[in-house]
């Protein structure tokens, strides 16, 4: 088996230590020190530590942005109009599978999500590229359609809570001691449990403004 190049080792070392202590509590230096590479090789591969941070977020985001966009072309292969639980379904189902239970991979996942929904830092604000951006897109167009009555605006906070609350989950899973460790009927029951309350919540009636 060939080992991983430069960039390679780069992208994994930073994958790990931006999920463990975010963009502006890692260095450039940790990430090299930990990928065994010269100082100077994250700006010869990526350009700056911001646009590590974007190449990081998208290979992680990659099969679940595919994976969505795949449930989606299937529901509207069906009808143009997907109902709510199932369009929730297409979008949530592919981070739990990206995210498995007992799988340390879907461990660094789940908390460099969270990272990025929480870092207040702004290069950690436009890690996204064409692939999400369109898939994100598709999504808010088909939720639309099935909910008419929300804004814009409230439709978008609701779609990042799908996000969050799926990371969270999944956090908390990896977060617990091993022998508390969920088998994969749990994680099954979990998984349901969060579409369950996402669909719910995706289909409340829209927020009254405040007087």
């Amino acid at each position: 088996m060939a080992l991983p190049d430069t960039r390679t080792k780069i992208l994994d070392a930073a994958e790990h230590l931006f999920a463990e202590h975010g963009y502006r509590g890692t260095s450039v230096r940790a990430i090299t020190d930990l990928a065994g590479a010269n100082l100077a090789a994250v700006g010869y591969h990526f350009g700056s530590k911001a646009e590590l941070l974007a190449a990081v977020a998208r290979r992680v985001t990659k099969p679940i942005t595919a994976a969505q966009g795949a449930g989606l072309d299937k529901l509207l292969a069906r009808t143009p109009d997907p109902p709510v639980a199932e369009l929730v379904e297409a979008f949530a189902g592919p981070l739990f599978d990206g995210m498995p239970n007992g799988d340390e991979s879907g461990a660094r996942t789940s908390r460099l999500i969270v990272t990025i929904l929480s870092d207040p830092a702004e290069e950690a604000r436009g890690w996204t590229g064409p692939d999400e951006d369109t898939v994100g897109e598709r999504y808010l167009a088909a939720f639309s359609r099935a909910l008419p009555g929300l804004a814009p605006q409230e439709l978008l906070f609701r779609m990042r809570g799908i996000l969050a609350v799926t990371a969270v989950d999944r956090v908390e899973v990896y977060n617990q001691p091993s022998p508390a460790c969920p088998t994969a009927t749990e994680g099954e029951e979990a998984r349901h449990w969060a579409i369950t309350f996402l669909t719910a919540a995706m289909s409340a009636p829209p927020t009254r403004a405040r007087r």
